[in-house]
């Protein structure tokens, strides 16, 4: 409902009469390779939301084996605490991205540069910021739903305070995907993604653990995210001269 909210209201809204310098007149005709392209290149998106599933259900079950109940628990909670601060990566890549795409798409280079700069800068400091917070507040943010267990809050703390490293790579991981996908290059983006979010979280969470016990599952997503941002920073690198974001 909320797709279907976002979708035909703008729809509505554009083919009558406004204030806005856009309209749709005339007849709409279908488009069918644009379409097509257009859904290639959202794939990333696509690879994230099917591999969460499948990612999970390796980390409850690392942990039911490993801690019980409680280890899944814990997980839960910090997955809920941890779409606070990724909510910040996700906004400013979803919110950048058009702005990505006009100056690309307009050959304006030098500004295109000037928000790669920009966008590198703001999300490592913010990464830093946000790995600080989540150190500091972890504890009270995660009382707000099980402190009624002092040995779950425990674990869930100590999970948590691991886990939230991760945030030093996730920023530009993500702004990195939502980067080719608006210089429309699906692949690289998806690329990202795939690797991200599935590959190489597979590999942490099957492989660590193993070593390391219940620790090797918390510090997963880091060593993952770690592993994402070579991936990341070696095609920016190479993408550099190609779309002149860089030199």
């Amino acid at each position: 409902m909320g797709q279907i909210v976002g979708g035909v209201a703008p729809l509505i809204y554009f083919a009558r009469r406004n204030d806005s310098l856009l309209r749709l007149t005339g007849k709409v005709r279908m488009y069918g390779k644009v379409l097509l392209k257009t859904c290639g290149n959202g794939s990333s998106e696509m690879v994230t939301n099917l591999s969460t599933s499948l990612v999970n259900i390796l980390y409850n079950f690392q942990l039911m084996r490993l801690a019980g109940e409680d280890g899944v628990a814990a997980f839960g909670v910090i997955m809920y605490v941890n779409f606070i601060f990724t909510a910040v990566f996700m906004g400013y890549s979803i919110g950048s991205a058009p702005v990505v795409s006009y100056h690309y798409g307009a050959g304006n280079h030098g500004e295109l540069r000037n928000l790669y700069k920009k966008s590198l800068f703001l999300l490592t400091v913010g990464g830093i910021l946000l790995t600080v917070a989540a150190e500091v507040f972890s504890r009270p943010l995660v009382e707000i739903f099980v402190s009624y267990d002092r040995a779950l809050t425990d674990m869930t703390v100590e999970g948590f305070r691991l886990f939230s490293l991760a945030f030093l790579f996730m920023g530009i991981n993500v702004w990195g995907s939502a980067f080719f996908t608006a210089l429309n290059n699906g692949l690289v983006s998806a690329a990202i993604s795939f690797l991200r979010t599935l590959v190489f979280q597979i590999i942490s969470v099957l492989v660590l653990p193993a070593l390391m016990g219940i620790t090797g599952v918390w510090i997963a997503v880091l060593a993952a995210e770690g592993a994402a941002l070579v991936v990341t920073a070696g095609f920016l690198w190479t993408g550099r001269k190609k779309y002149r974001y860089g030199k």
